[in-house]
């Protein structure tokens, strides 16, 4: 693997308190303040971006998309396309902290992906990760970071808490459809919502693929830049798609295995084994 010299290689630990992990386990999501430093984010977020721009195709003014469009910029598997930014989705550090709130050994990389909510960017909808992955598992878990200071008003993400403990729900792509039927849901169920408010370029979410989850606006004029990289257990196999969206992923991200083989293909590498 390339390295720049005197740069950092995101191998050190990141201290998990039990109530951290226990947290987590119990809600279905976590907050990791301050999971890159400073001088770390200094470093890596121009290489994020740059790369964000350089591969995003979406060129339509906001007016002329649908909800799923006008949510975020969504750029993916940067790290197999830029070799700095590989650094960053490999980070050990990372998928450590993943492997310790799930309670597995180890972990493999599904895909990493650039959500940039433009000024003026629309909501997004409720919705499960995990309705996307053919994953047979519920040890498979979403690193959130920001890139840079995020306000309140524009906020990370709003998590239900619990709602992981429900697993698969239904056919409910990110849409309308889905931000209706599971708001529904939530205030029918008693689901509490909880956010962490505004964030620093840094600290880091982590939920659950099957944890319902949403996201407010950007009504402001500055670019929310977020990174964001999935893990699952190592171990993990795959099952029959069924939806068009797992086939797309299966053919896409876990290129070569068949439904009911282990999820390792030379785009999954381990991350992190203890």
């Amino acid at each position: 693997m390339i390295q720049t010299l005197n740069q950092h290689d995101l191998a050190s630990n990141y201290a998990l308190s039990e109530e951290t992990i226990r947290g987590y386990r119990e809600k279905g999501h976590a907050v990791l303040r301050s999971l890159l430093s400073p001088e770390e984010i200094s470093e890596f977020r121009p290489i994020i971006t740059s790369a964000a721009d350089r591969f995003n195709v979406e060129t339509r003014p906001l007016e002329e998309r649908d909800t799923y469009g006008k949510a975020f910029l969504q750029i993916m598997n940067l790290w197999v396309r830029d070799e700095q930014v590989r650094r960053y989705t490999l980070a050990r550090r990372f998928a450590k902290a993943a492997a310790e709130l799930m309670g597995v050994p180890a972990v493999r990389l599904y895909h990493d992906q650039a959500l940039f909510k433009e000024p003026g960017g629309g909501p997004t909808p409720w919705h499960q990760d995990q309705f996307y992955w053919p994953l047979d598992t519920s040890n498979a878990i979403t690193l959130w970071m920001p890139l840079v200071d995020i306000p309140a008003e524009v906020g990370g993400m709003v998590f239900g808490s619990g709602s992981h403990k429900l697993g698969y729900i239904g056919e409910l792509a990110i849409s309308d459809t889905s931000d209706a039927v599971l708001g529904d849901l939530i205030e029918r169920q008693g689901i509490p919502k909880e956010s962490y408010g505004a964030m620093s370029a840094g600290d880091a979410t982590f939920h659950s693929g099957w944890t319902l989850h949403s996201a407010p606006g950007n009504p402001t004029s500055q670019m929310r830049e977020v990174m964001t990289v999935i893990y699952f257990a190592d171990g993990t196999s795959t099952f029959e798609p069924r939806n068009e969206e797992q086939k797309s992923d299966l053919a896409g991200w876990l290129p070569g295995i068949q439904p009911g083989e282990l999820a390792a293909s030379p785009l999954n590498p381990i991350v992190y084994s203890v």
